[in-house]
């Protein structure tokens, strides 16, 4: 190569490691509330710490071409929020599987024992919920969002976000009733 390319090699380099720099900066800052709210989305540690690490992956990628730079932590919320979704959404098939297959085989499932933390039946209450629900609920009282910003992040209006959390609330207290029985 000539001269030329040494010259565009380097600058696509230092182009390479400023959005290196860049991205590292923005893992160190806002990694940890990600994590917090994939938690909360998946109620797995591991999983939302995957997950916050394919949100990083997936926005590294567009880094430069954000209309908004500061933007990004609204970018980040609702890319691990639509990960989440993804996740339940996968699980979900995984399981309808292993239903099927059991019923093929014929042998039925042995329920573990339950617990009766009031932090486990929470988290109980909070897996009976559809994806949806249980990111407008986050989204709203965990983040502390107003319902605009959750519609935005959802993609939906505000009263649908109203109308989540509501149901979502309901569901929540008549699984908590049921298991208090």
């Amino acid at each position: 190569m000539g001269r030329d390319g040494e010259m565009l090699s380097a600058r696509a380099e230092g182009a390479k490691t400023a959005a290196d720099g860049k991205l590292g900066e923005l893992y160190l800052r806002y990694a940890d509330g990600a994590t917090r709210l994939g938690y909360l989305l998946t109620g797995d540690r591991q999983v939302a710490e995957d997950i916050v690490q394919d949100a990083f992956v997936k926005l590294g990628g567009r880094l430069a071409h954000l209309r908004d730079p500061n933007a990004f932590e609204a970018y980040l919320r609702r890319t691990v929020v639509n990960l989440s979704r993804s996740y339940w959404r996968h699980l979900k098939v995984e399981r309808s599987y292993v239903r099927r297959e059991r019923a093929a085989i014929g042998s039925e499932p042995v329920a573990a024992p339950s617990s009766v933390e009031d932090r486990e039946l929470l988290w109980a209450a909070m897996t009976r919920l559809t994806d949806r629900q249980r990111a407008a609920i986050v989204l709203r009282f965990y983040e502390d969002l107003p319902e605009a910003d959750v519609a935005e992040i959802l993609r939906c209006r505000p009263g649908t976000v109203k109308s989540l959390v509501s149901r979502g609330l309901d569901v929540m207290r008549q699984e908590i009733r049921g298991a208090e029985r």
